[in-house]
């Protein structure tokens, strides 16, 4: 029998929660309305800024909701945050693959997020539908993402992230073939009139690029955080805490997500743990004796893969730097 999905999210909750996600959108675009190359000290101040947001609305869900439901935001937050780093780190790619200027950088960063925003929200909206209408879309779920780990593995061992080929992408080809494109960037716009007809820009097209991979990281992501909550809301929140700091953390983390070299060796291994605690949940609503993996464990798992993928990255550089030194 299909059942309702539990939800600490009530109509109000939703209003006030996207009037504010709005508004933090709003500033952002006026942040970024006059090009200009992003100081460490801004992206610094900005980072921690979306960073100190969750663990205040966390402490908020523990007074109001109860540590359950504070645990499980938690928890999906560090998931969505580091799925997030990783599509940092092909934003990173498309930026360097584009060329784009350093000063408009973070205008294409936040069209990505904001892209990211509504696909996330609308696989949100198909994942609770599923979930109210049978506990087999666990089974999906999970299903989806030990797949989605083993590509990302197989892409990890064999180096593919190192490269991109923008001939690969559909929607930029489909683009170009539509509408002239210009030889260069205009600043923040994305089309301008040339020669007496409309063109592209060059950041048009990588907008497009990046909107295109947000599909990918949305077929990831929100199958990952109904691993740790089945709320809707809490869902939502989760992607939209991780999201929101991203423009800011990538001018911080740019440098350093270079030397992640086995980050996504550990986020293969969060998205087939998260896919078999799915499967486990699904079965355990057919067969009682499964056992099920409870949320502070899930948590406990998950920081300790991206302590060690982060000190292997440290070691496996320094390793590497060393090697060439003697060379």
């Amino acid at each position: 029998m299909p059942e309702s999905v539990a939800t600490v999210g009530s109509p109000g909750l939703w209003a006030i929660s996207i009037a504010v996600l709005i508004a933090l959108l709003v500033a952002d675009f006026a942040v970024t309305r006059r090009p200009h190359e992003v100081s460490m000290r801004e992206a610094v101040g900005w980072s921690v800024f979306y960073l100190a947001l969750p663990v205040v609305f966390g402490l908020w869900l523990w007074l109001e909701f109860g540590g359950g439901q504070a645990l499980e935001f938690m928890t999906g937050f560090v998931v969505e945050k580091s799925l997030s780093v990783d599509n940092l780190f092909v934003f990173m790619l498309l930026l360097a693959a584009f060329a784009v200027p350093g000063p408009v950088q973070q205008r294409v960063l936040l069209y990505g997020i904001v892209g990211a925003l509504v696909l996330r929200g609308v696989f949100i909206a198909a994942g609770a539908a599923m979930l109210s209408a049978g506990t087999w879309a666990f089974l999906v779920f999970g299903v989806i993402l030990l797949v989605s780990a083993i590509k990302i593995l197989r892409e990890a061992m064999s180096g593919g992230k190192d490269e991109l080929d923008l001939s690969q992408l559909r929607s930029v080809r489909l683009l170009r073939r539509l509408m002239p494109v210009t030889d260069d960037y205009r600043g923040t716009r994305l089309t301008v009139r040339e020669h007496g007809r409309r063109a592209l820009t060059p950041l048009a097209v990588v907008v497009v690029a990046v909107f295109a991979t947000d599909v990918v990281f949305a077929v990831d992501s929100v199958p990952a955080v109904y691993g740790i909550t089945e709320d809707p809301y809490l869902v939502f929140a989760t992607n939209a805490f991780a999201l929101m700091g991203l423009r800011a953390l990538y001018f911080v983390l740019h440098s350093a997500l270079a030397k992640l070299v086995h980050l996504n060796h550990g986020l293969a291994i969060i998205l087939a743990f998260i896919g078999v605690k799915l499967v486990l949940h699904w079965a355990h609503g057919i067969w009682p004796s499964v056992p099920q993996v409870p949320t502070p464990a899930s948590l406990g798992v998950i920081i300790a893969v991206l302590v060690t993928v982060s000190f292997t990255s440290l070691y496996a550089r320094r390793r590497e730097a060393a090697r060439t030194a003697q060379e």
